[in-house]
């Protein structure tokens, strides 16, 4: 009887022991999860070494990012090049890649933001024999290389125009040989791929301004849609007027050519939260950036007007932020929080239905105690064989030695104290007084001695 007792306690014992350890687990979940929510997300963007403007403008918005102490960080990871960038991206090893498509379009990479688009300009002598493309078959195109992906970018213009070579001879140039290429006949006209307005393209535009004595054309690229619908990688710009310099101020008006975009790009299966940040905090720290890197203020946002079927998609995160439509905290994870306090109340419910079973069980473990001791109260009265007084004496000893140890461990009510402590008494009482009477009976029905019998007789 006690051991069956003990091994009840023994199993409710490991049942607390169970609840307490799924509580701290619920507890340490808790606090993990409020870790982890709380801690900037850690992005990875690959781009190529070196001291390339997208490099630095990258490193720059790093620091930023760690200055101004936001909610994302980046992890710059240098790769060879451009193509290297893009397949970093579509193998998934990366978050984030600054991308050229015309060299390579990773199948998985989205726009965040365009960082600059370089235009493809074309010059020639105003008293040559070039007035538009179509003019350079047969001739002599200087090419001042920039990028080694130019060369390929110009021969895919140059194709839709049927004149790639070798219809036409390309001529690589540096920036300083391009006035002494056209004074030497050696080069017809003269194409770069730069951004109007920047030091490279105004730098190319006062030699030719030099060689043919003020004297130069800014050759349009008219079927530049077209160009862009073929390639997609490609795409329509407009060069400013007088946005390359020169005396009188080229191009006299707004002239179409092919534009190539360097483009921070994010996977296609990134939250669009971290990514509508990364747009956010890339626009709003460009005062920040461009201490360290300049090329910021050429960065611009992709057009969001045709978000939904561009040839180059745009992530939803940032399409999010240009439209103002960032989703907040509750918006991402207030499903979620809605079935944790759905959940967490039922769990609650279930433990507190559990703690009430045990508290329960404890009630019917003490009052099989206290019936065990009415019932040894009750045999003690009736027996007649000391060994039996003996045996109840022993588990009167049991059940005393569980009490004072269940109350050492419990908290026990005075009412149940009392009645354990009265049931004790009564059967030590009832087993001390009957364990008297069996002897005194015993002894007065005991026979006498032969010695006092032959004596009497």
């Amino acid at each position: 009887m006690i051991e069956g007792l003990l091994r009840r306690l023994r199993r409710k014992e490991a049942l607390y022991a169970l609840l307490a350890v799924a509580l701290a687990l619920g507890a340490l979940g808790a606090a993990y999860a409020y870790r982890l929510l709380s801690q900037p997300d850690a992005l990875t963007v690959a781009v190529a070494p070196g001291d390339g403007p997208e490099t630095k403008l990258m490193e720059a918005f790093a620091s930023a990012l760690r200055e101004q102490d936001k909610d994302i960080r980046l992890r710059i990871v240098p790769v060879e090049d451009v193509r290297a960038s893009a397949q970093a991206l579509q193998e998934k090893r990366v978050d984030l890649a600054v991308v050229r498509p015309d060299v390579q379009l990773p199948v998985n990479g989205l726009t965040v933001a365009i960082l600059r688009e370089e235009a493809v300009i074309m010059l020639a002598p105003e008293a040559g024999s070039v007035d538009a493309v179509p003019d350079l078959a047969g001739k002599r195109l200087g090419v001042v290389t920039r990028h080694e992906a130019d060369l390929p970018a110009l021969e895919m213009v140059l194709r839709q125009y049927e004149i790639a070579p070798p219809a036409v001879t390309l001529v690589p140039l540096s920036a300083a040989g391009v006035e002494e290429a056209l004074k030497g006949k050696r080069v017809d006209a003269v194409a770069v791929v730069a951004v109007p307005a920047s030091q490279e393209a105004v730098g190319v535009v006062r030699a030719v301004s030099a060689a043919t004595n003020r004297k130069l054309l800014v050759l349009p690229l008219d079927e530049a849609e077209t160009i862009a619908l073929r390639s997609p990688a490609l795409g329509e710009v407009a060069i400013p007027p007088g946005s390359l310099g020169g005396r009188p101020r080229q191009p006299e008006e707004e002239t179409k050519t092919v534009g190539i975009s360097y483009r921070l790009m994010a996977r296609a299966d990134l939250d669009r939260g971290p990514a509508s940040k990364v747009a956010q905090h890339l626009f709003q720290l460009r005062s920040r950036i461009g201490r360290d890197a300049p090329s910021v203020n050429l960065m611009k946002a992709p057009d969001t007007d045709s978000a939904t079927y561009a040839p180059l998609p745009n992530h939803q995160g940032a399409i999010d932020y240009f439209a103002r439509e960032q989703l907040t905290f509750m918006d991402r994870y207030g499903d979620w929080l809605w079935m944790v306090l759905f959940f967490g109340g039922s769990v609650t419910s279930g433990l507190a239905w559990i703690a009430r079973q045990f508290v329960r069980k404890r009630r019917e473990l003490v009052d099989e105690v206290l019936d065990r001791l009415t019932c040894i109260l009750t045999e003690a009265r009736a027996a007649t064989d000391p060994a039996v007084l003996d045996a109840l004496a022993v588990e009167v000893d049991g059940l005393v030695t569980h009490a004072v140890r269940y109350a050492r461990h419990r908290t026990t009510g005075l009412r149940t104290t009392t009645a354990l402590i009265l049931a004790i008494d009564s059967a030590r009482a009832a087993i001390g007084d009957r364990r008297a009477q069996v002897t005194g009976e015993r002894a007065a029905t005991a026979p006498e001695p032969r010695a006092r019998r032959a004596l009497l007789s």
